[in-house]
């Protein structure tokens, strides 16, 4: 199977808030966001293992800076790392200023989806060929989460994750 870059998985959405996505203070409704970011993501998976994707778990959200009504959002996503049938997906938030259109980051997130076929049994995913320095770093830090991950979850001995151990020697 041939490896792919994040650019090859890469989602772009952009969207407006409207008052029927907003709390009381007339922000976007948290919820909202993470629809947001789960649908971008589950694309960009979707472009990485040309398969039928599932959201396994949303490792990391950070509600950095609220959305308010009327903003300009983009929601970008990529696969950061794919393993042997699960895909790691980093999203990023963006706020444009509506005089300015400077666009200010304002929330981040990491998925997990796995591709299935056609029962809904895990499915092989090609290789992912990180390109640019932020693509390494992140790629570099996904086995760390997934080693994490799976000791907190008790399917890997301590010691046996390598990665997440040498952060610490």
């Amino acid at each position: 199977m041939q490896a792919k870059t994040p650019g090859e998985s890469r989602t772009i959405m952009t969207d407006l808030v409207l008052p029927s996505e907003t709390n009381p203070l007339n922000n976007l409704f948290g919820g909202e966001l993470l629809a947001r970011m789960d649908r971008a993501a589950s694309i960009a998976a979707r472009r990485h293992s040309r398969r039928i994707v599932v959201t396994a778990s949303v490792n990391h959200v950070a509600f950095n800076r609220a959305v308010p009504l009327g903003s300009v959002v983009t929601v970008e996503a990529a696969v950061s790392r794919a393993f042997k049938s699960s895909m790691e997906v980093f999203i990023d938030v963006w706020i444009e200023d509506r005089e300015s259109g400077s666009r200010t980051k304002a929330n981040e997130a990491i998925y997990t989806f796995v591709a299935v076929d056609e029962t809904g049994r895990p499915i092989e995913v090609p290789p992912l060929k990180p390109e640019s320095d932020i693509e390494k770093l992140r790629f570099d830090a996904a086995l760390r989460r997934k080693q994490l991950s799976l000791v907190l979850a008790g399917k890997m001995k301590p010691n046996d994750a390598t990665e997440l151990k040498a952060l610490f020697v």
